[in-house]
């Protein structure tokens, strides 16, 4: 699985640690949770929807499924309607609900901790399996999703659209114990500085290591 090479020496790599660790020391998913299955759940319905939304959800939907087993029992047609403002609502319902039974029957009812494991479940790709293993777990691993794509391309670190080529490369890049704070940090960094159409460049730490053509000019102090 090959992608581009990446453009940045090992000293612009390390420039894009060292700049993530320091904006942003304890980098986390912005979904709220308070188990591995509620990460499960929330990441699941955080597909083509914004995390503030999920989370205004997701404020009565953990309220009303405590468990593994509430899930795999929920009503579909009722949850549909729990869960309709996140959009894509029918598929939705059909993986979680489907994710928790199949924990119940191959898991025990704990929910995997292994990216092997994680991707057996109905509707949880390799993106969904890197937040619960990173966020729930601890478990090194980089999710690639909207913005980490993003950004990693106009940094020059990747040239590629394919998340899952993306996510090896990125790996490839940077030392395993520095994963979490790249997949949460670039999320981060893609909200409030380099955004999709308005990216802040003016106030982008990474200016320099950036080799972006359309990148615009920085003003002079």
């Amino acid at each position: 699985m090959k992608t581009n090479p990446c453009k940045l020496n090992k000293e612009e790599i390390n420039a894009i640690v060292s700049y993530l660790e320091q904006r942003y020391p304890s980098p986390k998913t912005e979904l709220h949770f308070g188990s591995p299955f509620e990460l499960l759940a929330a990441t699941i319905l955080s597909a083509q929807c914004t995390d503030k939304r999920v989370n205004i959800v997701v404020k009565t939907l953990f309220q009303r499924y405590r468990t593994v087993e509430d899930y795999a029992a929920a009503d579909p047609l009722a949850f549909e309607e729990e869960i309709k403002s996140t959009g894509f609502y029918k598929n939705k319902t059909k993986m979680i609900i489907g994710a928790a039974e199949a924990i119940l029957k191959d898991f025990n009812g704990a929910v995997p901790s292994t990216m092997e494991e994680l991707v057996t479940l109905p509707g949880v790709g390799r993106k969904t399996a890197s937040v619960v293993l990173a966020a729930a777990f601890g478990v090194p691993a980089i999710a690639v999703d909207t913005h980490v794509l993003r950004i990693s391309n106009r940094l020059g670190l990747v040239a590629s659209k394919d998340p899952e080529k993306i996510e090896f490369a990125l790996c490839a890049i940077f030392d395993r114990e520095k994963w979490i704070t790249v997949s949460f940090g670039l999320v981060l960094f893609g909200r409030q500085i380099c955004a999709a159409k308005k990216p802040l460049c003016d106030k982008c730490g990474l200016y320099n290591v950036c080799k972006w053509p359309e990148k615009k000019p920085q003003s002079q102090a």
